[in-house]
């Protein structure tokens, strides 16, 4: 019976190692999530600024911190004000956390 209750512990452990893993979703790239606690910085030029949608648009250089190549992405901004912190044509450097912009500024 001992035998029988450490395998099945031994099965839950590796089943909750396993649903902890990324996953491939179709042939799309497999992202691991950043550390929740820690901002990550990155630089770019402004695109488009939606006020309705509470984005911004960034071309960002790469994001080594994320392992994100170059791209040109909108941003879900944390406070509606930080959408008046630069205007498109901008430089900007901007912190995230997750994919939301928790700070922005020109430059």
């Amino acid at each position: 019976m001992k035998l029988v209750a450490a395998a099945a512990v031994a099965a839950f452990a590796l089943a909750g190692a396993a649903a902890a893993q990324p996953h491939d979703h179709g042939g799309h790239a497999v992202h691991a999530a950043p550390a929740a606690a820690a901002a990550v910085t990155g630089a770019g030029v402004v695109k488009a600024v939606d006020a309705k949608a509470g984005t911004i648009t960034i071309a960002h250089e790469p994001i080594k911190a994320l392992g994100w190549p170059a791209m040109t992405m909108p941003f879900k901004v944390a406070d509606p004000a930080l959408l008046k912190a630069a205007g498109v044509g901008d430089k900007v450097t901007f912190q995230l956390k997750g994919q939301q912009i928790v700070g922005l500024k020109k430059g």
